[in-house]
C-alpha cells in the first residue's frame, strides 16, 4: 500500500480502538502507549543480535546436512576435513559425551544422525575452523556414504509404513467423544481440507556463540525463546550438570515460533567444549529452512449436521497432522486441533479423531496458533457450506451457533472466561464496507496480481467472508506454568529481573509499565536474560503477559508494601490508605505528601515473587478434561477482489474484532493484531514450503513468498472487548495468535463468496480462485 494508506491504517488501528480515551491516556503505567523498550537500540543499530557477537580467538562453525529425506548411513569419513589447514575440530554422533538425542516433549531427535537420516537437512557432522569459508569447505569435504531409502512423505501412508523411528510412526492419537453418536441433523455437509507447511521465517539470521568456561562447562549466547529448556537439553547432550551450562539470551529479532533450534545450539556448544575456544555459527537462510520446525501440514475430513434452522447438531471430524521426522510439539498441537475442532460454536454432539504421525518430511513444531489455525480453516469452510445449503447469510448462520460464557467445549470443559463471540461477530458484520473499486482504477497495482499480472477490470469480483477463531492461553494438559520475577528499587530507579524473553510480544515494555503503575517510578530497566535467573518458561501462548507479568506485579506490590509500611506506621494508618502516583506518595486525607525518592531515603528495596495459574489436566482417553487455563476469541470479516479468469486474489480489507480482557498498551496491542493478521494473509495466499519427495524445494526467501507491504490489506480494528478475565493478572488476554488463526479462514470464505468455488486448501492456489462455471 502507499505511504498514505499505511499511515491511515495505523491511525485507524490505534485511534479507532478507544477514541473516548485519548485525552485520558496516561503518560506511563498500564494503559499508556509506552514505546518498545528496545526501539532506540534497533533504530540506532546497537541492538545485540547474536550474529554480531565476537570473542577473542573466535572459531567458526559449519554443519553438514543430509541431501536426502530418507537414507541409511553406511559410513562417515572425516579424514579429509580434519586434515584441512585451519580446521580445529570435526564432530559426529560418536563425539557426544551425553544423550545422543534431544526434543521438546520426547527426546527423539538425534543431535547428529548416526544410522539413519530421517529428513532432508538433518545434521550429520559439524566443523570448527578459523574462518567461516574454511568451516564450510571442511563440512563439504566430509565423505558420507548413503544407502538412499524410499521416503514416507504422505502422512496417510505412515500408518502402514515400516517404522521410521524406534518409537514408531504414531506420535499421538486422540479419539474425542462428546454426546450421542446416534444424533443426526436434518442437513448434512461434508468437506476435505488441506493446510500447507508454513515456515516461521524468523526475521534475523539464526546464530549463536559458544564460549568454554574454566570449570569445563560452556556458555551459549543465542536468541533463545526458552533458555532454561534449551540449557537442560544441551546439558544432557554434553553429559554435564545443568549448573555448568549457561544460556545467555541475546537480542531476539522477532519470533512467531521456536527461535533457535537445538540443531544449531548443541553442535555449537560441543565444538566449543572440544576446541577450548569460542565458536560462532551464523546459519544461512537455507540452513534455517532445513533445520527449524514448521507449521504442521494437516489433512482434515469434516461432516457437519444441523437442523433446518441452521443450528448445529453434531460435528464429526478426522484430523491428521504431519509431524515430520520427529515429535517436537506435535502432541500439544494435536490436543489444540482436536479440542477446537468445532470452533467457538455450541455443538451438542462431537466426535473428533486426531492423529499426529512421523514422516520423512521436515520437522513440524510450534508456530503461532498451531493446531487451531488448521481446524479454523476447516470448520469455517463447513459453516459456509451449511449457509449455502440452507440459503442463510453466512454471518447469520454463525450468530445462531456462537459460544458464550458458561457453554461447554467438546472436551467437557466449561468456558468460564469471557467469551463475547456474538458481540465480536456482530461488530465486524455491521462495520461499513469499503468503497467498490472503479471499473478502470488509476493504480494498476490495485488489481489482483499487481501491474504485471493484472487482467481485465471487468473480470474482478468482490467477495465478503467471515470467520471466528479461538486459541488457548498458556500451556495445556497439566503443564506447570510458573514464572519468577524480582523487582529492585534504588536511587529512584527500578530494575526488573525475569527470565521472560522479549520476542517482540512486548514483555519488556509491559514490565516497565507494571512497575510504573504500582511504584510510581518512571525510570524502570529490565535486565537481560540468562539461565542464572529462575526460569520463566517459553515465550508462547501469551504466557509472559499472564504468568511473568503476574510475577512482576506481585514482586512490585511487595516492594510497595516495604516502601509504605514505615510511613503508614509513622502516621498511624494502613498502607491501603496511601497511594503512589507520578512519583509521589499521598494519603487519602492529604496529611501525608512526599516523594518516592524521599521515602526511600537511600535504601535499596527488593522482592521476589512467583505467579502460577490454576492447574489443568490432560485429556483422557475420550478427549475429555479441563485442559486449558484460558481462551481468547476473534472475529474477522475479509473483503477480497478476485480476478476470476486468472485466479489472482487481492485482500482489500480485514475488519477485526477481538476480546482482549484489558488494554495494557494501546499502540502495542494494535501492532500485535496487525502483525497477526498479516501472518495469516501469508498462510492464506502465499506461504507454502514445498517438499516434493521430502526434499525442501527452494529454501530461500526469493521463492518462499512472505507477504510484503503491498500484500497487506487495510486492517480495521473495529472493536476490542475489555471484559476482564478474573483469573488473569490485570484481566488481560493474549492478542497475537488468535488473529493469525482466524484471518486465513476469513480470506478463504471471501474467495468462496467471490468465485463460487469450495476453496478447501491453504494457501489458496490460483486454480482454486477461478470462478465456477455458474458464478
Amino acid at each position: 500500500m502507499s505511504n498514505d494508506a499505511a499511515t491511515a491504517t495505523s491511525v485507524t488501528a490505534v485511534d479507532g480502538i478507544q477514541p473516548e480515551r485519548r485525552s485520558e491516556t496516561p503518560a506511563h503505567g498500564l494503559g499508556a502507549s509506552l514505546p518498545p523498550a528496545d526501539a532506540r537500540a534497533k533504530t540506532e543499530g546497537t541492538f545485540p543480535y547474536a550474529a554480531d557477537l565476537w570473542a577473542e580467538g573466535l572459531l567458526w562453525a559449519a554443519v553438514l546436512r543430509s541431501p536426502h529425506a530418507h537414507a541409511r548411513i553406511v559410513s562417515i569419513d572425516t579424514t579429509a576435513a580434519s586434515e584441512m589447514p585451519g580446521v580445529r575440530a570435526v564432530v559426529t554422533h560418536q563425539d557426544l559425551p551425553g544423550d545422543p538425542a534431544h526434543g521438546r516433549s520426547v527426546a527423539d531427535r538425534p543431535v547428529f544422525a548416526s544410522d539413519l537420516v530421517r529428513h532432508h537437512g538433518e545434521a550429520i557432522a559439524a566443523v570448527a575452523a578459523d574462518h567461516p569459508d574454511t568451516a564450510r569447505l571442511a563440512a563439504a569435504a566430509i565423505a558420507v556414504e548413503y544407502e538412499v531409502l524410499e521416503p514416507v512423505t504422505d502422512p496417510e501412508q505412515a500408518f502402514a509404513a515400516e517404522p521410521l523411528h524406534p518409537d514408531g510412526n504414531l506420535i499421538r492419537h486422540i479419539p474425542l467423544s462428546f454426546g450421542d453418536p446416534e444424533a443426526v441433523g436434518e442437513v448434512i455437509v461434508e468437506g476435505l481440507y488441506r493446510i500447507g507447511r508454513q515456515d516461521p521465517a524468523p526475521i534475523g539470521a539464526e546464530a549463536g556463540l559458544a564460549v568454554p568456561r574454566p570449570d569445563g562447562g560452556v556458555e551459549i549466547y543465542t536468541a533463545s525463546t526458552d533458555p532454561h529448556t534449551d540449557r537442560d537439553r544441551a546439558a544432557a547432550c554434553f553429559g554435564l550438570e545443568q549448573e555448568r551450562v549457561k544460556v545467555v539470551v541475546t537480542g531476539v529479532p522477532g519470533a512467531t515460533g521456536d527461535r533457535e533450534d537445538g540443531s544449531f545450539q548443541i553442535p555449537l556448544g560441543l565444538l566449543a567444549l572440544r576446541t577450548g575456544c569460542p565458536v560462532k555459527l551464523a546459519a544461512t537462510r537455507e540452513e534455517s529452512f532445513l533445520g527449524h520446525a514448521h507449521r504442521h501440514p494437516t489433512l482434515l475430513r469434516y461432516r457437519h449436521h444441523a437442523d433446518a434452522e441452521g443450528r448445529l447438531v453434531k460435528v464429526e471430524a478426522q484430523i491428521l497432522l504431519d509431524a515430520g521426522a520427529y515429535a517436537d510439539a506435535s502432541s500439544e498441537s494435536l490436543a489444540a486441533a482436536v479440542s477446537f475442532a468445532c470452533g467457538p460454536y455450541v455443538v451438542p454432539h462431537a466426535f473428533i479423531e486426531g492423529w499426529a504421525v512421523r514422516t520423512n518430511n521436515p520437522p513440524s513444531g510450534h508456530v503461532r496458533g498451531e493446531g487451531a489455525l488448521q481446524v479454523c480453516a476447516a470448520y469455517e469452510g463447513q459453516m459456509d457450506k451449511l449457509a449455502a445449503k440452507l440459503g442463510l447469510d453466512p454471518a447469520e448462520l454463525r450468530l445462531r451457533n456462537v459460544l458464550a460464557t458458561g457453554d461447554l467445549l467438546p472436551t467437557g470443559q466449561t468456558v468460564t472466561c469471557p467469551a463475547p463471540v456474538a458481540e465480536l461477530l456482530s461488530a465486524v458484520r455491521d462495520f461499513p464496507f469499503p468503497a467498490l473499486p472503479k471499473d478502470t482504477p488509476q493504480d494498476d497495482w490495485l488489481l489482483p496480481g499487481g501491474p504485471e499480472g493484472a487482467g481485465e477490470p471487468s473480470a474482478v469480483r468482490r467477495g465478503v467472508g467471515y470467520a471466528v477463531g479461538m486459541v488457548h492461553m498458556l500451556g495445556a494438559e497439566g503443564a506447570d506454568e510458573v514464572s519468577t520475577a524480582t523487582v529492585k528499587v534504588h536511587d529512584g530507579v527500578a530494575t526488573v529481573i525475569c527470565a521472560a524473553v522479549e520476542t517482540g510480544q512486548g514483555f519488556s515494555t509491559l514490565a516497565r509499565q507494571i512497575v510504573q503503575e504500582i511504584l510510581g517510578i518512571e525510570e524502570v530497566h529490565v535486565a537481560s536474560v540468562d539461565t542464572d535467573q529462575p526460569p520463566a518458561g517459553a515465550a508462547t501462548h501469551g504466557r509472559h503477559t499472564w504468568v511473568s507479568g503476574g510475577a512482576v506485579e506481585r514482586a512490585a506490590k511487595m516492594v510497595r508494601t516495604q516502601l509504605l509500611q514505615p510511613l503508614a506506621h509513622k502516621f498511624g494508618m494502613s498502607t491501603e490508605l496511601l497511594q503512589i502516583a507520578d512519583g509521589k506518595i499521598t494519603s487519602y486525607d492529604g496529611v501525608l505528601s512526599t516523594t518516592v525518592t524521599e521515602a526511600m531515603d537511600g535504601k535499596e528495596l527488593w522482592a521476589t515473587a512467583q505467579c502460577r495459574p490454576h492447574p489443568t489436566e490432560p485429556l483422557d482417553d475420550t478427549g475429555q478434561g479441563d485442559a486449558f487455563v484460558g481462551l481468547a476469541f476473534c472475529a474477522i470479516r475479509a473483503i477480497v477482489d478476485v480476478d476470476i479468469e486468472l485466479g489472482s486474489v487481492r485482500v482489500v480489507e480485514m475488519a477485526v474484532a477481538q476480546d482482549v480482557g484489558r488494554i495494557l498498551n494501546p499502540a502495542q496491542l494494535a501492532t500485535r493484531i496487525e502483525a497477526g493478521v498479516t501472518q495469516g494473509v501469508g498462510a492464506a495466499l502465499t506461504e507454502n514450503l514445498r517438499t516434493p519427495r521430502g526434499l525442501v524445494r527452494h529454501p530461500d526467501l526469493t521463492h518462499y513468498a512472505l507477504p510484503t507491504s503491498l500484500d497487506t490489506p487495510d486492517i480495521r480494528i473495529v472493536k476490542l472487548v475489555e471484559e476482564r478475565d478474573v483469573v488473569a493478572p490485570f484481566g488481560a488476554k493474549a492478542v497475537s495468535a488468535v488473529p493469525v488463526v482466524t484471518s486465513p479462514a476469513a480470506i478463504a470464505s471471501a474467495v468462496r463468496a467471490a468465485t463460487g468455488r469450495p476453496v478447501n486448501r491453504l494457501p489458496i492456489r490460483p486454480q482454486a480462485a477461478v470462478a465456477a462455471p455458474s458464478a
